[in-house]
């Protein structure tokens, strides 16, 4: 006879070893081992699921913020460039009424300087004309006090009287 194993109770060691193996087993559903097995999993599950649905809202909430940015972004592009072109027409309108009222003061300036040439020119006239009625006066009175004795003198006041007299 060959070897033959040790046996004990009529099973090899093989046999035992199954046999501690039902056991177990029946062991672990009699206390509801993979009942807790797939409670501890699905608890696991729904914690990964409540994981899941956060990251998800946190990703929907970041792009939110994306887009707003985005939308507050260009806005303020839109913003900076209406401001730029206020500014490029301000600044068009200040060099406008700049040149206009430097003009208006050239031309205030040059009516003054010609206003005052000709007070200047009235001034000259004036004293020439005096000028000439002083000389004038004093070549008349010259003439007269030579041509002229005290009996033309009061035959011309004489007359003048007359004709104021008959006014």
């Amino acid at each position: 006879m060959p070897d033959a194993e040790p046996t004990f109770l009529g099973l090899n060691p093989g046999g035992w070893v199954a046999l501690a193996m039902l056991v177990v087993f029946a062991i672990l559903i009699w206390k509801k081992v993979p009942g807790a097995i797939g409670r501890a999993l699905d608890g696991k599950i729904a914690l990964i699921r409540d994981q899941l649905a956060e990251a998800e809202s946190l990703r929907k909430e970041a792009e939110a913020l994306k887009a707003e940015y985005e939308a507050k972004s260009a806005s303020a592009e839109k913003d900076r460039a209406v401001l730029l072109e206020r500014a490029k027409h301000e600044a068009d309108e200040i060099v406008a009424k700049a040149k206009t009222d430097a003009e208006a003061l050239i031309e205030r300036r040059a009516r003054m300087a010609e206003d005052k040439i000709a007070a200047e020119e009235r001034a000259a006239v004036e004293q020439l004309r005096a000028t000439a009625a002083d000389a004038a006066a004093r070549a008349a009175a010259r003439l007269i006090a030579e041509r002229h004795d005290a009996g033309t003198d009061a035959k011309l006041v004489d007359q003048a009287i007359k004709e104021i007299a008959g006014r």
